[in-house]
């Protein structure tokens, strides 16, 4: 038997990408699809041979074990609690709220209902992190010093956003513009690494002016260990040609795209000298498929996105902009 589930909310830029998805998957049905933009809910039920509802429906069926909300984020709060309150496992499309007070209610929520849960971060997925991770954690590079992630496409210069997607663009709607849309993804992972955060300081601008948000920004971050990180990300580069740095006391490590991974480290055996490092554990699924994953096949260990850290990190961006506007630390 399948498993059943629902999308709720398909604005997300990443909605297709997960339509595709769920296609390709034997084991999860799609029962329902709502939306409030009702052609957009049309065309992605067409798509699934699902059926478009009404969220009481969706709510009330006892069949449909998840769902999947994929909405404009000021609508994740009252989507989440509705389905915490009908016991629905959810993935909810990153990130989780603009602000910490209800991101952090809304997790609250998912934890009392004894909910699974996932979020979109699937960097963490990649090879190349899952190892800097592992060796972090280790002490390979000694005393971390300094660590930087870059995560920049050219959303706004290509005109991504000029249509289906302008709501990703209105802070209304979105609580960020393209620094915290894509430094989301940065945020989760330097968190990951590196832990609890001590203070935030961070930058936004425009480049073009082709939005009614920021398009690009920086944001330096204190650890509560001591290390100090800097984030960059945006819609107005050509190309992110780097996409991670990390010196520490005993070694470095840098990303050129995705996929290439540079170390030098005398602690590993033929890194005296810098080399592109391949002996890399197995990527991991999509995020969005260890959310199934996890629910499909119940007696398997699956590394999720908790509910609190997708709301820890949703509160530190939240303070990075605080400090945009304050002009100084958070």
């Amino acid at each position: 038997m399948s498993h059943n589930t629902a999308l709720v909310g398909t604005a997300h830029i990443h909605t297709p990408n997960f339509v595709k998805r769920l296609q390709t998957r034997q084991d999860v049905k799609v029962s329902y699809v709502w939306d409030h933009d009702i052609p957009r809910a049309e065309k992605n039920a067409e798509a699934l041979g699902a059926k478009v509802s009404d969220l009481r429906s969706i709510w009330q069926d006892e069949t449909v074990a998840s769902v999947i909300i994929c909405s404009e984020t000021h609508l994740h709060k009252d989507l989440v609690l509705a389905a915490c309150q009908a016991k629905k496992h959810l993935f909810v499309e990153k990130p989780l709220g603009f602000k910490a007070e209800e991101a952090l209610a809304m997790a609250k929520a998912v934890e009392a209902a004894d909910l699974t849960f996932q979020t979109g971060y699937f960097n963490r997925s990649s090879p190349i992190y899952q190892f800097l991770k592992q060796h972090i954690e280790q002490g390979t590079f000694g005393k971390i010093t300094r660590a930087r992630h870059m995560n920049c496409h050219q959303g706004a210069l290509a005109g991504w956003f000029d249509t289906d997607w302008r709501w990703m663009t209105d802070p209304k709607q979105a609580g960020v513009g393209a620094f915290g849309d894509l430094g989301a993804h940065s945020l989760d992972l330097l968190i990951w690494f590196f832990g609890p955060v001590a203070k935030v300081v961070g930058h936004v601008d425009t480049a073009i002016n082709r939005y009614s948000c920021d398009e690009y920004g920086e944001a330096l971050i204190q650890f509560d260990n001591g290390v100090l990180a800097s984030l960059a990300a945006g819609w107005v580069d050509l190309a992110n040609p780097v996409s991670f740095m990390l010196s520490g006391t005993e070694g470095h490590a840098y990303v050129m795209g995705r996929d290439k991974l540079f170390i030098k480290c005398p602690k590993l055996t033929g890194t005296e000298e810098e080399v592109l490092w391949q002996d890399l554990p197995q990527e991991l699924p999509h995020a969005f498929e260890l959310f199934f994953d996890a629910l499909v096949k119940p007696s398997t260990k699956v590394p999720l996105i908790s509910v609190g850290e997708a709301a820890y990190s949703s509160a530190v961006m939240e303070r990075i902009y605080q400090s945009v506007e304050v002009g100084g630390w958070r």
